[in-house]
């Protein structure tokens, strides 16, 4: 009961903080933009050279974002909920593939490449991407994969697409 009551109020008071941020803006938020970066975990990966396919097997559930000064917005959506997200707005990564850092540990070694990420398919756990490698040597297999996926800029009104977004990742995280 305890636990119910902490949640309950630690809800009401995160949604009133961002209800009076919000509220603070000035009417020229919807003209505002900021830009996000995304983080995407996963126990393993696999590359197929001959089709230029990523797989990150066993991705996490929750792909990261966050923003630079001044917004300074941090959360996390479902990674299954990136996917669609992926070619909505006019300056989508459908219309502009990002570019993507990947690390990988193979054995002891961490190793890092440079790719243009396109054609994301989720496949229960298992995250698939076509991949052309821009900087570094990709390997055939590893583990504890991470990738830094380059900024998209979204606008900060709360009409949004990703303003919209933002505020069910928000209320997520105050659970």
């Amino acid at each position: 009961m305890n636990t119910t009551r902490r949640n309950l109020l630690l809800t009401a008071t995160g949604l009133a903080a961002t209800a009076a941020s919000l509220k603070g803006r000035s009417a020229h938020a919807a003209d505002q933009m900021a830009d996000f970066l995304f983080v995407q975990t996963a126990d393993g990966m696999r590359y197929d050279k001959a089709a230029n396919r990523l797989t990150l097997e066993g991705v996490s559930g929750s792909t990261l974002f966050f923003s630079d000064r001044p917004e300074r917005i941090a959360g996390n959506m479902k990674t299954a909920a990136f996917i669609p997200f992926w070619s909505k707005g006019g300056d989508s990564f459908l219309s502009d593939p990002p570019n993507a850092d990947l690390s990988i540990l193979e054995g002891d070694e961490l190793k890092q490449v440079v790719v243009v990420l396109e054609n994301p398919e989720l496949n229960d756990n298992n995250l698939t991407y076509t991949v052309k490698v821009v900087g570094g040597e990709m390997p055939e297999t590893g583990s504890e994969a991470s990738v830094f996926i380059d900024i998209i800029g979204m606008p900060l009104t709360p009409l949004s697409y990703a303003g919209v977004a933002r505020r069910g990742y928000r209320r997520a995280v105050l659970h």
